[in-house]
This record gives structure tokens, sequence and C-alpha cells, in this order.
């Protein structure tokens, strides 16, 4: 099946495609990580907004019911009790739509992530 469905380009237009609640919260993601790492850069990689730092750092994506998280999977196994509540998978997490998203959940991931791939390019 064919879409005339443009694919974003940017992290700009993969937000601005969704509704105004959804914006929110991927925005807020966004924020989070620009400012845990100034220094990465942000691209669409496998459809989703990404952040690279020595190598892929996160990819998000807003789905029909759940915010998706993919720290890789030592992002995934490092905070596994936290992550308890959640659907998750090797290096996945599934942040259902109707709780609350844990942000501070969020930082802390985007934080060990920041650390493991700057301990990698050393």
């Amino acid at each position: 099946m064919e879409t005339d469905k443009k694919q974003p380009e940017t992290i700009d237009e993969y937000i601005h495609d969704f509704p105004d609640d959804i914006q929110y919260i991927l925005g807020k993601i966004r924020r989070i990580v620009q400012g845990l790492a100034p220094e990465a850069t942000e691209a669409i990689s496998y459809q989703m907004p990404t952040f690279k730092l020595n190598g892929n750092l996160i990819h998000f994506a807003a789905f029909k019911n759940h915010i998706g998280l993919y720290p890789t999977p030592t992002g995934v196994a490092a905070f596994r009790k936290e992550l308890a509540p959640y659907q998750s998978a090797k290096g996945s997490i599934q942040f259902p739509l109707d709780h609350p998203i844990p942000y501070d959940l969020i930082e802390q991931i985007v934080t060990f992530r920041i650390k493991e791939n700057k301990s990698k390019s050393k």
C-alpha cells in the first residue's frame, strides 16, 4: 500500500504530525535529551526521532497507545527494576499514554546512555 504521507526528515517535522498532547510529551523528551547532551546531534533513524552521540544514544516515538523509548539493550537492562511496571523488551520500553510519563526515569536512562556512549569513545 502506497501512501502520500511524507516521511519526516527532522524531529520538528516528526513531532508536528501529532496532536498537541502528544507533541507536548515528545517535546519534553526531546528537551530532556537536549539538556543532558547538548552536543548530541538530532536525526530521524528507523523513522523515529534519534539522538546520536558517539553512535546512537536514544530513539523515541509515539504510537496509538504508548510512547516508545529505545535506549539500547544495556539501557533497558540497567533499569530493569525501575521498568518493571512497563512493558519492555530487549532494547525498548513502552510508556502507556493513559498513565503519567515517567520523565525522571527517562532522564536517568538518558544520563546512563550518555555515560555509556562517552566511555565507548575513550
